[in-house]
């Protein structure tokens, strides 16, 4: 088997002395998986930059175009566990292929269920929270894969760096999702012609995967971490993981911070249309948000990679993020700050996105011998589960606050009229993100 890898052969890895094989597929593995990482984001928040017509097409409420976006949180939280445990028993090339297919055919199914020349029974909501629902389970295949990867395809020099870029995918198919959506779907409504051009990367994704991935880890293994992995079993290695104060301190830190920026991104717009500032606005201070993130990890990764400061770094900047979100927190609250709202919103992305991939090699070197699945995948679950919480707080303090809001802005916008959330303007603007999106 080495020797029909030997073409394949990239370098030779030495550390502590002892040379290890390196091969170019582990490029070709990682590109797959950014691929498929990018696109699953896509689909998540496909719909949240146009809700108004996603709800107007299919004749639906606001609420309702919301739990295409919640579904991934739900179904994270018990497919979660399941996740974790095939991929330390059946391997990384298995789920990659289930989860492109999952990703493909929920994307299909999205499509069709927005097609008004099938019959009423088929077309609509049901059929289209089916293909969010397929999507939504993908996704723990995908977002639980880079610690995994790295750890068996790139050698230690490699590997936080591997972990950033197939991290960082996913925050860049929500930068996509933030700029297509609206320009594809436009004031019309054409919702088909979007989750059309939607199917396609998923399509190419899954082809790529299904064809191109052969094996679960490399003929050699690139490190003698990867060389003596003998995962625990997955229920030994829960316990383990819970009885691990180090590691549960990141898993109750880092999951309540993937909570808060899951729940940031998602309700960005309505936190800043109540004070006045626009859509477009909101969506500039969210792809801030992502851009500067993607940028701070890259730099973060190359850092700790050649240092491997590890700890330091992601005390510092979870530090930093903490900073950064109070200050948002304050700075949201107020009118005509917007320089300072999108400058504090650069660096909450810078500090917050940056110390993902650092936490979650973190998360594996401090948690072994327990499966790298198993280690990030327990914190990804706290994410969901804490972005639900958050979710159902968010809801329960609107509607406490809708009505006094609402009697609070109608005297000063809109000539006195009541807020239908049709009137034209901020009054309407700002209406229109009390309700929901």
């Amino acid at each position: 088997m080495e020797d029909d890898a030997e073409p394949d052969l990239d370098e030779v890895a030495q550390q502590d002395g002892v040379g290890f094989k390196v091969y170019r597929r582990r490029w070709f593995v990682l590109f797959v998986l950014c691929l498929l990482n990018c696109s699953n984001a896509l689909l998540w928040l496909t719909f949240a930059p146009v809700a108004d017509q996603t709800a107007r097409y299919l004749g639906v409420s606001l609420d309702q175009v919301n739990w295409l976006s919640l579904v991934y949180m739900v179904v994270a939280i018990p497919l979660g566990f399941v996740t974790t445990w095939m991929l330390d028993t059946w391997g990384l090339r298995v789920s990659l292929i289930l989860g492109s297919w999952l990703n493909m055919v929920g994307s299909f199914l999205r499509y069709v269920g927005t097609l008004k020349c099938l019959p009423p029974a088929v077309w609509g909501f049901p059929l289209l929270m089916c293909g969010q629902t397929l999507c939504a389970a993908a996704q723990p295949l995908v977002i639980f894969s880079p610690t995994k990867l790295a750890a068996l395809w790139f050698p230690e020099h490699q590997r936080a760096t591997a972990n950033m870029i197939a991290s960082m995918s996913n925050p860049l198919g929500l930068l996509f999702a933030n700029i297509f959506s609206p320009l594809i779907t436009g004031s019309a409504g054409n919702l088909p012609l979007l989750l059309g051009i939607y199917v396609i990367p998923a399509s190419i994704v899954c082809l790529l995967a299904t064809l191109g991935i052969r094996g679960s880890v490399p003929p050699s293994p690139p490190s003698a971490s990867a060389e003596t992995s003998n995962s625990e079993p997955f229920l030994q290695g829960i316990k383990l993981l819970l009885r691990n104060k180090q590691y549960m301190v990141l898993l109750l830190f880092f999951g309540t911070g993937i909570g808060v920026f899951t729940c940031f991104s998602s309700l960005l717009e309505q936190i800043l249309c109540v004070r006045g500032y626009t859509n477009d606005f909101s969506g500039l201070c969210g792809a801030l948000f992502i851009v500067f993130g993607i940028v701070g990890a890259a730099f973060l990764g190359l850092y700790v990679d050649r240092t491997k400061k590890f700890m330091e770094a992601a005390k510092i900047n979870m530090s930093l993020s903490a900073l950064a979100c109070a200050a948002l927190a304050v700075v949201s609250q107020m009118r005509d700050q917007k320089a300072t709202v999108a400058a504090i919103c650069s660096l909450f992305g810078f500090f917050g996105f940056s110390v993902f991939p650092v936490v979650m090699e973190l998360s594996v070197e401090c948690s072994y011998p327990v499966g790298e699945a198993s280690s990030a995948g327990l914190i990804f679950i706290s994410g969901a589960g804490a972005g639900d919480g958050w979710f159902v707080l968010h809801g329960l303090l609107l509607l406490r606050h809708r009505i006094p809001h609402k009697l609070q802005e109608a005297p000063g916008r809109g000539g006195g009229r009541p807020e239908s959330g049709r009137g034209g303007g901020q009054s309407g603007e700002r209406t229109r993100c009390h309700g929901g999106k």
